[in-house]
C-alpha cells in the first residue's frame, strides 16, 4: 500500500443487524478485505466476521474511505445483494471534500477509467481502453479554498471517484495517491460513504443505511 499499514481500533460500528444483512460504518484506514501478507491481514471483514461468523462480502470500500458497508449473512443474501450491485440498483451517495472551487454547483462526469499498471494501484483516465466510468456531483458548500460535494457514483469502478474528481481538477483533500501539495497535506482522505439504499435480500423491502461524516 501507499503507506505503512497501522489501522484504527475503533471497536464495529454496526448500523444494522438482522437474520440476512449486516451493515458497518467502516473507520478510514481499515482495509476493507486482507491485503496480501500477514501484516495486512487486519480488515472489516476479519472483524465482522469475528463478531458475526456467518458475514460474508459484498462489495468494498477503499482504505482510506470511511463509511457504510453492507455484508450477507447468508449465501443467499451475499448472491441477492452482489447482484443488486452488479446491476446498478444499489444508490450509492459519498461526501467528500475537494481541493478549490467548483462550478458549476452541480454536474454529471463521464470518462472511461484503467489501472494505470506501471504505477497501480493507481487508476487513469483512458477512452480506447477504460471501462464506463459515470458520476454524479452537486456542491453543498464551497469557500475559496475547497468544497463540500456530494458524488453519486453510477458505476463501481476501482478509485472512480477520486479519479473523476481529479480529472476536473479538484482532487479530493487528503488523497495520498492522486493530491498533491496542499491539497495532500490531510489527515485523512476526506472521501465518506454516507448512505446505501438496496433491496433486502429476504422480501425485497427497499432499506436505506446512512453513517454521518466524521469531517
Amino acid at each position: 500500500m501507499e503507506s505503512e499499514y497501522n489501522p484504527p481500533q475503533d471497536p464495529l460500528e454496526v448500523l444494522h443487524e438482522d437474520h440476512e444483512i449486516l451493515v458497518l460504518n467502516k473507520p478510514a484506514g481499515l482495509l476493507s478485505v486482507p491485503g496480501k501478507g500477514a501484516h495486512l491481514a487486519d480488515c472489516l471483514l476479519a472483524r465482522a466476521q469475528e463478531a458475526f461468523p456467518t458475514a460474508l462480502l459484498v462489495h468494498r470500500l477503499d482504505r482510506d474511505t470511511s463509511g457504510v458497508m453492507v455484508f450477507g449473512l447468508s449465501p443467499h443474501a451475499q448472491r441477492h445483494l452482489g447482484l443488486q450491485f452488479e446491476k446498478r440498483q444499489v444508490k450509492k451517495t459519498y461526501i467528500a471534500r475537494v481541493w478549490g472551487k467548483l462550478s458549476p454547483k452541480s454536474g454529471i462526469v463521464d470518462l472511461p477509467l484503467i489501472v494505470d499498471w506501471p504505477n497501480r494501484p493507481r487508476q487513469k483516465v483512458c477512452h480506447e481502453t477504460g471501462r464506463e466510468a459515470v458520476t454524479d456531483w452537486r456542491v453543498l458548500r464551497q469557500n475559496a479554498d475547497e468544497s463540500r460535494v456530494r458524488l453519486m457514483p453510477r458505476t463501481g469502478r476501482s478509485h472512480q471517484l477520486r479519479v473523476h474528481m481529479l480529472a476536473m481538477g479538484h482532487p479530493i483533500l487528503g488523497d495520498p495517491l492522486y493530491a498533491t501539495g496542499l491539497a495532500a497535506q490531510h489527515p485523512r482522505l476526506m472521501l465518506h460513504s454516507e448512505e446505501l439504499r438496496l433491496r433486502h435480500p429476504d422480501g425485497g423491502a427497499g432499506m436505506r443505511f446512512r453513517a454521518k461524516p466524521p469531517f
